[in-house]
């Protein structure tokens, strides 16, 4: 019985905005009704996405660059081994540093001194086949990468889930407006104003893996891909016939 109060005062709410109101063009005055649809999909994403670098350590500045250089060269030959096209891998970051190491002082205070360099390369790759994701990564492994990060799966296409959400809001819309011209023992007429509202979803990263180092494993590493949840919401207002 609650609910049945809850929806009726819905509705006396939604039937209140039909009052007549002063129509966009300020030329006469027209009765309508406002209402809100909303609709949400949760789609299977259609790609997958990891970065996967490694940090060298050398002597020289160029001996640890080249160092990682040679890694990075192995993972860009497996991605393509893997189905990967050019245009579904780019380097995310080159660095080169100096490194230090802490030494104890005869007094017992530590200094830090010059201990060679250290270079850092990583790569952001794209599988269309999103079950090849893990044993990428584990044959990144023994290609000598030792970071993986930014695990994520999305849509090729985002705005084409969005589209199709936006199309199920407005028919919610017609219906909700539909059922309030019924109930109220009216004539439903054109709607006279649609707007949607941004909502969230959709987004091309719907998991992120924190940073962490991995030691070389002959096992797949295991992922869940799960679902992307796109909504939309559109408001329309429609005439009321007389």
């Amino acid at each position: 019985m609650r609910r049945l109060l809850h929806r009726a005062a819905a509705a006396s709410l939604a039937l209140a905005l039909a009052i007549p109101a002063l129509a966009d063009d300020g030329h006469k005055h027209e009765s309508r009704i406002v209402v809100t649809g909303r609709a949400r999909a949760e789609t299977p994403p259609d790609f997958a996405s990891v970065e996967i670098g490694v940090e060298a350590k050398g002597a020289t500045p160029a001996a640890a660059l080249d160092g990682a250089s040679t890694v990075v060269r192995a993972l860009i030959t497996l991605s393509a081994g893997f189905g990967v096209g050019e245009s579904d891998i780019g380097t995310t970051a080159v660095t080169l540093t100096q490194a230090t190491r802490e030494v104890r002082q005869p007094d017992g205070s530590t200094t830090e001194k010059p201990d060679g360099y250290r270079a850092a390369n990583s790569v952001r790759v794209r599988l269309s086949d999103m079950g090849k994701l893990g044993e990428l990564m584990r044959k990144a492994l023994d290609a000598g990468a030792n970071r993986i990060e930014g695990v994520a799966f999305g849509l090729k296409d985002p705005n084409a889930a969005e589209a199709s959400v936006q199309v199920a809001a407005m028919k919610d819309a017609m219906a909700q407006a539909g059922r309030l011209a019924e109930t109220a023992g009216v004539k439903l007429g054109a709607p006279l104003l649609i707007q949607t509202t941004p909502q969230g979803g959709g987004m091309p990263m719907a998991m992120a893996a924190a940073p962490m180092r991995s030691k070389r494993s002959g096992v797949p590493v295991p992922l869940a891909a799960g679902t992307i949840e796109t909504s939309a919401e559109v408001s329309a207002s429609f005439a009321i016939l007389p």
